[in-house]
């Protein structure tokens, strides 16, 4: 017999863990407009760099495109990882999750690559 509490669906989790083992992050509606539109942003400019690309465009010209793409993405995984670490990662730190901070290591060892 499944109790009423574990029959709770992703689309209805405000935990960052759900009844599926899949983490989720409830973000407010300002933090998730302002990391879209910086999404939509950087998907413009790879848009961009296709029909550069189409278009037989200069190499040194799709360069500097591409790394300002990359800029841009990179941008948006600093605002990101400063978001999770102001919310998510004080939140567990200060209700004695010190494991968190070990998560937080293993993350930036993966970004710094």
């Amino acid at each position: 017999m499944i109790e009423k509490s574990s029959e709770q669906t992703c689309e209805n989790s405000s935990e960052r863990s759900c009844c599926c083992g899949t983490r989720h992050k409830k973000r407010t509606e300002e933090e998730q407009k302002a990391l879209l539109t910086r999404l939509r942003r950087i998907e413009g400019q790879i848009r961009g760099l296709e029909k550069m690309v189409e278009n037989d465009a200069y190499c040194p010209d799709i360069l500097v495109q591409s790394s300002a793409a990359t800029s841009a993405l990179n941008s948006f995984n600093k605002v990101l990882l400063g978001c999770h670490i102001r919310s998510c990662v004080a939140e567990d730190i200060r209700s004695g999750k010190d494991e968190t901070v070990d998560e937080l290591c293993e993350l930036l060892q993966r970004l710094m690559k």
